[in-house]
Order: structure tokens, then C-alpha cells, then sequence
């Protein structure tokens, strides 16, 4: 027997305009797992009970893992899927009405970065999203029971925007600087630029990576450039030399040689290892 399920549930009538559930289940992903691209019409939480995944949503890339959280917008192209190795598992809520635009703007997510991380109250996220699943139906009590739960569920997200005013300083900036590479990793930024993006000296920003995520500016860097390449190199017919300079780097043979030291065989390799069609919904 698979190890890998997925239980959702489809309301077939939204009842409520105020705040109303399209959708909830919960996936154990299998290792090829993938969405899109594709567009939703109602917005669309996913929160990370385990594992790794990716989310790529307006031009991004997002390395996501346990007790992250991203965002589908409605009418925004996106398309998601399971690390191979370690792939995850994950809970979703879709719902729609007139409550939620206001809501989501008081909440950490935004249509240019739909993602959080490292949500403190990951715990009572999940509980809130079980809470939804199990008073699921399409009856008009099951309507409101859901989007009690839903709210519940939203202000959760409200309270981590709260807690990300009262990150350290080191966290805060660690945090905008993920930001300004996931913007701009494609051009030949530095250190230096990220330095002086968020204010600070080189030296410090370095010792501030290193406090929160054990890495310098410079490996973070390069590693998200490497799982860009490694999106390309299995969802495209691109050249090697369009691929580099598409994630950074301006020598395809610097590229090979990083890209090497980073998954442990040359991209090429990896490509034929890891090849699949661009995906469609599963």
C-alpha cells in the first residue's frame, strides 16, 4: 500500500458572501507530485505539515518547507511541487467572499510575496484546518460552522503578522534580503548590493545570515540560483548557456561547476535524471 494520499473535499454551493470554503484537504505528496501552471478562481492556503516543496508565482521561486505557508491570489498563474527527496506533506483551505481581500491585507502574505515562514503558531494552523475539514458539507449549518473556522483560521495568520514586527533586527533583515534575491537573482547582484538594499555593511549582514540560517549572504544566493536551474533544466528545452544566465550567472562553465558542487553530478546529469513534461493540474 502507497504511503502517499490525499483526502479533499469540493463544496458544491457557497452560502455565505462574507467568507465562504470552496475547498479543504490534506495530501501526502508522492515524490513527482506537481499543479500547474494554472490559475484558480478563489483564493487557495496551503501550510506545510512536512517536507519540502516549491511554489513559483509571479516570476519566483519559493523553497517551502514544515510550518511555511503560501498563497495562491485568484487569476495569478502559479504552478507547485514535491521535492524529490524529501516531498511534502500539506494541508489546503480555498474559500472566497467579500471579506477576504481586507482580511489577507492584514496578514504577512501579498501578491508580491504570497509566502510565510516559519509560522510560530504552525500547531493551531494545522488544528484549524482539521477543524474545517471535519464539519465539511454542503449543508447551510456546515457553511457557517467552516467559516468560523475560518476565521479562526485567518486571524492565526493576522497574529503572525503582529509577531513579525517583534522579529529581532538580525531576523528582519535576513527576512528583506530574501526578498530583494528572490527579485533579483537573475541579475549579477552581490553581496554588496544586498548590503546596501537593507542598509547595513557587508560585515554585518554576513553575521546576521549567519545567526539566523547558518549560511552566508553569498550561499543562500547561490543555492537559490541552483534550485531555479534545477526547475529549468526539468521542465524546459532551454540551452545550458540560456539556463545560467537565466538564474545568474554569466559563465555557463562557472555555472556547471557550482551547480556540480551543489546536487552532486553536472546539470546535464541532473536533467536526464529528473526530466519530466511541463505539468499540468494532478
Amino acid at each position: 500500500m502507497s504511503d502517499f494520499y490525499k483526502d479533499s473535499y469540493k463544496i458544491r454551493k457557497y452560502e455565505l458572501f462574507s467568507l465562504s470554503v470552496c475547498n479543504v484537504g490534506h495530501q501526502k505528496c508522492d515524490p513527482n507530485h506537481h499543479w500547474g501552471p494554472g490559475v484558480k478562481d478563489h483564493y487557495l492556503i496551503h501550510h506545510i505539515v512536512t517536507g519540502k516543496g516549491y511554489y513559483h508565482c509571479n516570476g519566483k521561486l519559493y523553497t517551502l518547507k514544515t510550518g511555511d505557508s503560501f498563497l495562491i491570489y485568484p487569476n495569478h498563474e502559479v504552478w507547485y511541487y514535491a521535492d524529490k527527496e524529501n516531498p511534502w506533506e500539506y494541508s489546503w483551505i480555498g474559500f472566497t467572499g467579500n471579506d477576504a481581500p481586507s482580511i489577507l491585507k492584514a496578514t504577512r502574505f501579498t501578491p508580491s510575496f504570497p509566502v510565510t515562514y516559519n509560522n510560530i503558531h504552525s500547531g493551531e494552523i494545522n488544528q484549524r484546518m482539521n477543524q474545517i475539514y471535519n464539519t465539511r458539507g454542503n449543508d447551510f449549518i456546515n457553511s457557517v460552522e467552516m467559516a468560523g473556522y475560518l476565521y479562526m483560521l485567518l486571524a492565526i495568520y493576522m497574529r503572525e503578522a503582529e509577531n513579525k514586527n517583534k522579529l529581532s533586527r538580525k531576523e528582519s533583515y535576513v527576512i528583506k534580503t530574501i526578498e530583494y534575491i528572490s527579485s533579483n537573482y537573475s541579475s549579477p547582484i552581490t553581496v554588496n548590493d544586498m548590503a546596501a538594499y537593507v542598509g547595513l555593511s557587508r560585515s554585518y549582514l554576513c553575521r546576521a545570515f549567519q545567526a539566523v540560517l547558518n549560511k552566508s549572504p553569498k550561499e543562500y544566493l547561490s543555492e537559490y540560483r541552483i534550485k531555479q536551474a534545477c526547475y529549468l533544466l526539468t521542465h524546459n528545452e532551454m540551452s545550458m548557456i540560456d539556463i545560467a544566465e537565466s538564474v545568474g550567472f554569466e559563465n555557463s562553465l562557472y555555472f556547471s561547476k557550482v551547480f556540480h558542487k551543489q546536487m552532486g553530478m553536472p546539470p546535464t546529469e541532473y536533467a536526464r535524471q529528473h526530466k519530466t513534461s511541463v505539468p499540468g493540474e494532478a
